[in-house]
């Protein structure tokens, strides 16, 4: 009992299991490469789908060498404040209601209406 005492190890990181009788699956290694020059190689098992796309450890995405082409899915484009403004109003509705406020904003301040400008 004395050769199995638990004084002095970590319990968090260390096992205190043996890896007798455990059987690895047959490995293959894999290399990826990004567009920085870097290279990564990393064992999957021979079982395992091995994916066409890795980050790389500068935070780029490598590709499997001598892999098939990544599938890449169609990017949208990025909706601004404007486009989901203008999903909601029309452009004369919105010149109205900024008038509206202009309008508004003068009455506070104490200044005297002004008048429409004629398009």
């Amino acid at each position: 009992m004395a050769e199995r005492s638990l004084r002095g190890t970590n319990l968090s990181t260390l096992s205190l299991e043996t890896d007798d009788g455990v059987t690895l699956s047959d490995r293959r290694l894999t290399r990826y490469a990004c567009s920085e020059g870097h290279t990564t190689e990393l064992p999957f098992s021979v079982e395992a789908d091995v994916p066409s796309l890795w980050e790389c450890r500068c935070g780029r995405e490598a590709q499997l060498v001598d892999g098939p082409e990544p599938e890449r899915k169609p990017v949208k484009p990025q909706r601004t404040h404007w486009d989901m403004l203008l999903e909601r109003r029309s452009v004369p509705e919105l010149e109205e209601l900024l008038e509206e406020r202009l309008t508004w904003l003068r009455e506070q301040r104490g200044e005297k209406p002004r008048r429409k400008r004629s398009a």
